[in-house]
C-alpha cells in the first residue's frame, strides 16, 4: 500500500493553478480533503484479508490460505514427490496467475485434456516430449512454469530454472535421483509415501521424526511443503471446476 505522494507547490500559492487555472501538464487541482489518520495505538487494528504473493495452493492446519509463490525473478526448482493430481492442479493454477506452463511428459494422454481446457482456448499449457522442450522466452510480463512430468528417473532438462522461469519436477515416489533433485530444489512437496521411504525422507531433508512418520498416513490432497527455513502441511481442496475436469483428489494415478 503505498501513501499519497505531496504535492510541490511555491511560495505564495504561484505556479500552482490554486485559482482554478489549467497549470500547464497538470490539468486543474483536484478535491481538497484532510488527510485519514488514526492514533498510533490503534494502528494494530488495521488488516486487509490479503495473504503473501502467488497461488494458492490450498490450506493449512489452521485454515488459512496457503500461497505458493512460484513466478519469481530468480530460478526457482520445485520438486513434488506424489501424485499427478496435485501436479496438475498446480499447472493449472500457475496458468490461472498468468505464466504460460510447459509440461514435458511422456504420458501425454493424460495431460491432453487439461491443455485443452486450460485457458478458455488460449494456448496457456503446452505439452512437449521428454527433452524436447523449446527455449521458453520468460520475462517479467510472461512468466513460465515448466512441469517435469518424467517417470521416476527424470533425465536432465535442456530447458532449466531461470529469471522468471520455475521448473516443477514431479516423481510419483522417492527414486535415486530424488536426494539430487531435493538438494537443488528451493521448495519439495512430499506426499504420501511408504514408510520406509518416509524414514528415507526424514533422514536426507532434517524432518523431526514426527514429522517423518506422518509421511506414509497422509490422506489425499495433503502436502507436506518443506523450503530451508519452513515447513508447513496442506490440504488442497480442488474447485469445483477443477474437480470437474480432474476428479477427486487422490495420491495414486
Amino acid at each position: 500500500m503505498s501513501s499519497a505522494g505531496r504535492s510541490s507547490t511555491g511560495r505564495s500559492g504561484r505556479g500552482t493553478g490554486r485559482s482554478g487555472k489549467p497549470r500547464f501538464g497538470f490539468g486543474l487541482i483536484g478535491p481538497r480533503r484532510d488527510r485519514h489518520s488514526v492514533p498510533l495505538e490503534q494502528l494494530g487494528a488495521l488488516s486487509l484479508p490479503v495473504g503473501d504473493d502467488g497461488m494458492v495452493i490450498g490450506v493449512d492446519a489452521g485454515g488459512r490460505p496457503a500461497v505458493l509463490g512460484i513466478n519469481r525473478p530468480t530460478p526457482y526448482d520445485v520438486t513434488l514427490i506424489g501424485g499427478l493430481w496435485t501436479a496438475q492442479v498446480m499447472a493449472l493454477r500457475a496458468a490461472a496467475t498468468g505464466a504460460r506452463v510447459a509440461v514435458e511428459t511422456g504420458r501425454a494422454p493424460v495431460w491432453t485434456t487439461l491443455a485443452q481446457a486450460a485457458g478458455g482456448g488460449q494456448p496457456c499449457i503446452t505439452l512437449h516430449d521428454v527433452g524436447r522442450v523449446p527455449p521458453q522466452g520468460a520475462s517479467a510480463g510472461s512468466p513460465v512454469v515448466v512441469v517435469r512430468d518424467c517417470g521416476m528417473r527424470p533425465p536432465r532438462g535442456r530447458v532449466v530454472s531461470g529469471p522468471w522461469q520455475s521448473v516443477v519436477t514431479l516423481l510419483p515416489y522417492l527414486s535415486p535421483v530424488a536426494p539430487r533433485l531435493l538438494e537443488k530444489s528451493s521448495l519439495v512437496g512430499v506426499q504420501r509415501v511408504s514408510p520406509d521411504e518416509a524414514a528415507q525422507l526424514g533422514r536426507i531433508m532434517g524432518l523431526p521424526s514426527a514429522e517423518s512418520e506422518a509421511l506414509s498416513t497422509l490422506a489425499d490432497g495433503v502436502t507436506l511443503w518443506c523450503t530451508p527455513g519452513d515447513r508447513q502441511f496442506v490440504m488442497t481442496q480442488a474447485t469445483e471446476a477443477e474437480t470437474g475436469l480432474l476428479g477427486n483428489a487422490r495420491r495414486m494415478d
